[in-house]
Order: C-alpha cells, then structure tokens, then sequence
C-alpha cells in the first residue's frame, strides 16, 4: 500500500466521509480507514441533522436564517471563542452545502427542529437541515453493505432498514459519491499511529491480521474518527463525567489511538469542551439510550426531589445531571396515560417488559410503594409529585419554568394551561433509572481554521489534520443547535482538503 493514496481519511463518520468525497472529487487518491467492519460510527445512529448555516436549503424553505443571524447566536451564547474558526466555519457551511448538493446522490431538506439557546440570531424552529432519505435499493450494493444500520438495530446485530434515513442517509449518501469517483475504502483496520517523513506526517500505520502495515499519502491525512468516550482511563484522565458503558458511540468504538499518536507527536490539545452529553434511559444490559422529547413525567434525584426542567435541551440536562453524584442514577416518573410506555423518544427504548424485568424501571400501585421500590424517601417524593401537579394546573412550573421555551414545547402535546406540564396521577406509576449518556466527547486536537493540527506553539504538524470529535470543538463547551456536531466536523473536514490542494 505504500505510496498509493494521496489523502488517508482515518474514521467514516460525517466529516470524514465528507473530507473523503472532496477529496476524491478533487482529483485526490483517498482511502478511507475504518476501525470497524461498517462505516458511519456514532454519525449513522444520528438524526443526521446538520447545523450549517446561511445554506441554499434554508433559502429554499424560506425561513429566517442568514450567516449573520448564525453570527449573532454565537457571539451571544460561545464563551471565550476562538473567532478565526468561528467565522471560517461561519463563512464556509453554505458554500459546503452547495458543493455536496452539485452532487447528484446529495441532496438535504430543512428539518425543524428548535435550537438550543433563547438568544439573538435564534431562528424560529431551527435552522438544522438533513439529507434527504434514500432507499436502499437505489444504492449500489456495496453502499448499503457498508453503512452501518440505526443504534437499535445495531446493538441487536440486525441489518439496517429498506430506507435510510437520518445519519445513515448522510453516510450513504456520501460514500456512494466516494466510490463513483473512485474512492477506496478499507475496514477492520485500526490506526495505531503516524508514518513520519522527517517532521511531516506522511501516513498511517495500521493493524491487520496479519500484521503491521504502513498506508502512506503524499499530501497528508485526515483524523477524524471521533472522539474518546470509548476508553475508560482517558475519559477518567480528562474528567469526562459519565462512563464508557453508557456512551452512545458503537460498542468497539472512539477509543482515542489517533489523538494520543498525535499528541505524541507534540499536536497540542484542549480538554475543556469534554463532552456532548444527554440523558441517558439505562438498558437492563446496562447500556445507554439518547433521551429527549420527554411529554409527561418528572425526572428526580436520589432523595426523591427534581433538579431542572425535564424538557431542556439534552446537552443542557446532561450536564445538569452532572453538576451532582446524587443525580447519577436519576429516576424518571411517569403514570400510565401512555399505557406504561415511556412517554419521551428514546434509541432505543427497549422492551418495557425487559425493563421491569431488570429493575431497570419498577411499576408500582402509589407514589409511596413506588419511592419505596427505588429507595428514595417516599415523604419526599409524593410532595415533589404533587408540587409538580400544582404547576400542571395552574400551568407555571415555578421551580424550573418548564414549557417557557420553544424547544420545551416542540415534543409535547399535554391539554392543559402548559403543554409540557401533565399531570403523574394515573396508577399504576412507573420509574425508568437514567444515567448520563454522551454523543462523544468534544476535547481533543487544537486545529486551526484550515483543520490542520496545531503545535503548542502555534505551528503545525505538516500533513497533519483534524476534524469531528478528534479535535477539539470550535464551539467549546456549548452545543448550540440540532446537528451542530456534525455541521462542524463536515465544515472543518472540507476546509482541510482545500488546504490540502491549496485552494
């Protein structure tokens, strides 16, 4: 393999896939390196929303989004922003957008989808964009072979679905443009560090079967291939709160070997994002499921009593959950108006018989028989309830002013005066056990605003560039909208291959 490619993109998530389809387009050699046997990672279980601003698609929906609104909600809501990158990625997301839809098997919609910040520069439902879904027997087989299938399907070793949707349209769409052009793809190749020619990153060696193997490129690689969640010790190294079995990257997966053959290469790093949280529904298995659009219920703390709106945005509630251990399991309560369903989206949800089965959810006739069956004080908890049933009714919740916001509202449907407070009072009552789940961790690699790799100094590592959850996020430790992570690694990933061909 050695001098065959010009490009090696490391990790097939949304912004490697999409540094590989540029780069290939452009007339580069690129090969695809993947870990696993499938491509997409944590991008294919995604909704595949993409926050890209001032785009051709939101000009088609004709809603009120501009690169300057974009602009304004940043500037509002980012603390201590790096504001080259800012501005590059500000700069670049339409022109990306454009690029991929001149590509016959590319096309995106709006989705809405509110964002997650009252701010200035905030667009009424959003501004997220898709792709559109594409059925399976519209794709070359290989591509739909390779994709990796949605996360419930997944983690039950079931192939994916006749339409795909969300990510997995993203990466499908992406990677059949890929291999039109000639692309390569190699899988169950894990990257266990760099090929040096003198100081300038010249390659990736890899593991095989049967051996070590170098794959080089003679203009430079592409690290995006997420994040850390994957490894325990890393995650406990740089205070990432949460745990390895309750990520929601793929089981194998983000395990950090690409980052840390940086770092030894002397690529500085930053830690302070951390990490994309959400709410965590834990399976009898003790996995994790991504959690929002919570319709009824209250979520409560291991003495019984709540500690934010339930209805936030998932980012924003997983890092309530973490400001305490006490929140670590949390139980969320819930009647039975759904029929003992869990009345919020869950991926996946599980069997509830399964759940009850485990302990992971408990059913229970009263409030107390029910603070009782998960150890909560049951005074504490039948107060928290009907103090939550009083702001059902008059329609103000004067603890955490759930339904004041756009996004609090999107999912739900209650009948009431607010309708996002319903009232728990339909026996027999329920408990799901939450943990803090992530969509991967967000500190890594300090790039510039051209994605390469960035020294301590301020130099850089030549041929050495980095997008997605392998490098550090331009947005810091906010997470303003549906999709923002992916926007960013799709944008960061494309501003890398125009330096790599010096456009």
């Amino acid at each position: 393999m050695s001098d065959a490619y010009d490009v090696v993109v490391v990790g097939s998530g949304g912004g490697a896939m999409t540094g590989a389809f540029l780069a290939q387009r452009a007339g580069l050699a690129t090969v695809v390196v993947e870990k696993t046997p499938l491509l997409g990672g944590t991008s294919a279980y995604s909704g595949g929303a993409c926050w890209l601003p001032g785009s051709q698609v939101q000009q088609r929906a004709g809603i009120a989004d501009s690169t300057e609104s974009a602009r304004a909600y940043l500037a509002a809501i980012l603390d201590d922003p790096d504001d080259a990158k800012v501005e590059a990625f500000l700069a670049h997301a339409p022109v990306l957008v454009a690029e991929l839809e001149a590509d016959e098997a590319i096309d995106f919609e709006w989705l809405p989808f509110p964002e997650y910040y009252d701010a200035p520069g905030r667009v009424p439902f959003g501004r997220s964009i898709q792709p559109t879904n594409v059925k399976r027997a519209d794709l070359p087989q290989r591509v739909g072979e390779l994709v990796r299938p949605p996360v419930e399907r997944d983690r039950a070793g079931e192939g994916g679905r006749n339409t795909l949707s969300g990510g997995q349209a993203l990466i499908a769409r992406l990677l059949d443009g890929f291999l039109r052009e000639g692309g390569t793809v190699l899988t169950d190749l894990p990257v266990t560090g760099f090929v040096l020619d003198g100081d300038r990153v010249a390659g990736v060696a890899a593991m095989t079967a049967e051996g070590a193997v170098e794959i080089h490129a003679r203009r430079g690689v592409l690290v995006a291939a997420g994040g850390f969640e994957g490894n325990a010790d890393l995650r406990r190294e740089h205070g990432v709160p949460g745990d390895v079995a309750w990520t929601m990257a793929p089981a194998g997966t983000n395990t950090g070997e690409p980052i840390q053959a940086a770092i030894a290469l002397g690529a500085a790093t930053d830690w302070r994002p951390v990490g994309w949280f959400c709410p965590g529904l834990e399976q009898p298995d003790g996995g994790g499921s991504f959690t929002l659009g919570f319709r009824s219920g209250l979520m409560v703390d291991q003495h019984g009593r709540r500690y934010a709106d339930e209805c936030l945005p998932y980012d924003r509630f997983g890092r309530e959950m973490a400001r305490s251990p006490e929140r670590i399991p949390s139980w969320f309560v819930f009647d039975s108006r759904e029929g003992g369903r869990l009345p919020a989206i869950a991926m996946p949800e599980g069997d509830p018989a399964e759940h009850l089965a485990a302990g992971t959810w408990v059913r229970a006739e009263s409030l107390p028989e029910l603070a009782d069956a998960i150890g909560v004080s049951a005074d504490a908890l039948v107060a928290t309830v009907e103090r939550f049933n009083g702001f059902c009714e008059t329609g103000v919740d004067e603890d955490f002013g759930r339904g004041a916001d756009e996004y609090d509202t999107f999912f739900t449907g209650g009948d009431g005066p607010n309708k996002a407070l319903t009232p728990c009072t339909q026996a027999p009552f329920y408990a799901a056990r939450f943990v803090l789940s992530d969509l991967g961790t967000k500190g890594g690699l300090v790039t510039d605003e051209r994605g390469r790799v960035l020294r301590p100094d301020g130099t850089h590592v030549e041929g050495l560039y980095a997008s997605s959850n392998s490098a550090a996020s331009v947005f810091g430790s906010v997470y303003p909208g549906p999709g923002a992570p992916l926007g960013s690694a799709m944008v960061f990933a494309s501003l890398a291959v125009r330096n790599l061909i010096g456009a």
